[in-house]
């Protein structure tokens, strides 16, 4: 099974969320990444269809936004 990707800001939203990410589907099934940290990844959430973060990426290719903490645009600033 292809690993879920799920995208966050660092925000307390998205560390709530992602405690329960990794809770629910487990931290071998799913890779963290904080495009605060990690600028160079934005691009390709937004290619994949990250309007906003917290939000997970799916291995099927859906997006799953989950809550509202910041727009993909607020985070590049």
């Amino acid at each position: 099974m292809e690993k879920s990707v799920f995208y966050h800001a660092g925000c307390p939203v998205c560390l709530s969320a992602e405690h329960d990410i990794v809770n629910l589907i487990g931290v071998e099934n799913v890779e963290i990444v904080h495009i605060g940290e990690k600028r160079n990844r934005i691009a390709e959430a937004e290619k994949a269809g990250v309007k906003s973060v917290p939000a997970l990426l799916t291995p099927n290719g859906n997006v799953l936004h989950i809550n509202y903490g910041a727009s993909t645009a607020d985070v590049k600033g």
